[in-house]
């Protein structure tokens, strides 16, 4: 029989296109994270990451939270919940105060969060984090702890993520109906960072590609913090339709091809390996359908050449210039592809390498890989808990943001790139 939830739990809860995946964790002595139980259902209701059917997804989102229950053998209460759609956008203001040089107390600390949180403007989009990233002291930028020394002029870095309002009420709702209590609803690239990228790597500067099923999401970190979004409507999905429209098979058998014989390159002796493929009509009169590996891989690499392009555009204008072996980090289902992370460096002219969850103690390992980064990185955003702005005044109040400020944004960048 199910026990109560102990003191401490942190229950993650990943909605994607394909997958509803849930995950019981716990702090261990050592400040670890000791996994206790996961579990995974197909996803039926959502659609490019927005939940499209509210009912096929209520059900999906209970299942996978039931499964992990039984190996954890615990009953939880409340998720942090992820969110992947698109319309996700990042910003940055920055707030200054005078303290004529005397040594900086919790009190001026706190007070210039305040006046930070009333810098968020409302209008507009749902505040998803509002946290301060870094702070200057006499202009001086990077300072991380501003506590007992002395300044003149003390700053700070708000970084705001915001997104669409309905899209994030409804996945609030769906957990809701499951019964579940949501403790907070993280976007998913910010989650993803924690378990993939070092902290030197969010802080010299790294683009993570994350490749869902339904949608790409392309985010730039530089400083410690996220400064910059991009979604694609593309996603793994994609190649696997094109795969059963080009073969006249089936989307489960396409995954399969995909999966077992599938690869972003080709080379000679794909041209004399057969494949041979189920579909709706030779299954009737017994006769099975060949292919050559290489017509395979050609499917794949046709939308793959498009994606990539679009990714390479996404950084172009999130403005990931500099140094050329500045990294890429692939991850998300997409990233399983196999091959993917030498065809992406060739194709972008960077280093690339593949992001998969780490640092959990008993991860099965069959969500070690990088289609489950994001389930671990709610987990470790939950476990590190940090400072948001929003927690210093009622909730209702912080509901909406518009961007505003490019300038502000600009300048962060300016500064990120000056220490390259």
């Amino acid at each position: 029989m199910a026990k109560a939830a102990p003191e401490g739990l942190i229950t993650a809860l990943d909605i994607g296109t394909s997958k509803v995946s849930a995950m019981i964790a716990q702090k261990g002595d050592g400040g670890e994270l000791i996994v206790l139980g996961t579990g995974q259902r197909e996803s039926r209701g959502v659609k490019r990451g927005y939940i499209a059917d509210m009912a096929a997804t209520e059900v999906a989102v209970r299942e996978a939270v039931e499964q992990a229950e039984r190996i954890a053998g615990i009953n939880i209460e409340n998720v942090w919940a992820g969110f992947s759609a698109g319309g996700l956008v990042s910003d940055e203001a920055f707030i200054e105060s005078e303290l004529n040089g005397h040594r900086i107390e919790q009190a001026d600390i706190d007070a210039l969060l305040q006046e930070g949180r009333q810098s968020i403007d409302p209008q507009g989009r749902m505040v998803l984090h509002a946290q301060p990233a870094l702070y200057t002291i006499d202009g001086l930028e990077g300072v991380k702890k501003p506590l007992g020394l002395h300044a003149d002029r003390l700053g700070v870095h708000i970084h705001v993520i915001a997104a669409d309002g309905s899209p994030v009420r409804n996945l609030d709702l769906c957990v809701r109906s499951a019964h579940l209590e949501v403790k907070s609803i993280i976007a998913s690239p910010v989650a993803t960072g924690f378990a993939c990228l070092s902290d030197e790597e969010r802080d010299l500067g790294v683009a993570l590609v994350e490749i869902g099923a339904g949608i790409t999401n392309v985010s730039l970190f530089a400083g410690e913090m996220l400064v910059g979004l991009k979604s694609i409507p593309i996603g793994s999905a994609d190649i696997t339709d094109d795969i059963a429209s080009a073969f006249g098979t089936t989307r489960g058998q396409a995954e399969r091809m995909k999966c077992f014989h599938g690869s972003a390159n080709a080379s000679p002796r794909d041209n004399h390996e057969m494949i041979t493929i189920r579909t709706p009509a030779n299954e009737e009169d017994g006769d099975a359908l060949q292919i050559t590996k290489a017509a395979l891989i050609a499917v794949i690499r046709t939308r793959l050449e498009q994606l990539v392009g679009e990714v390479q555009a996404a950084l172009k204008e999130l403005k990931f210039e500099g140094p050329i072996n500045r990294q890429v980090v692939l991850t998300g289902g997409g990233a399983e592809l196999k091959g993917i992370a030498d065809y992406a460096q060739q194709a972008l002219g960077r280093s690339v390498r593949i992001g998969r969850p780490r640092g959990l103690t008993g991860l099965p390992e069959a969500h070690a890989g990088p289609g489950f980064a994001a389930l671990a990185g709610l987990a470790f955003f939950a476990a590190n808990d940090p400072i948001d702005l929003r927690g210093l005044v009622p909730q209702q109040q912080q509901q909406v943001y518009r961007p505003k400020g490019l300038r502000a944004l600009k300048r962060l960048f300016q500064t990120v790139k000056a220490n390259y």
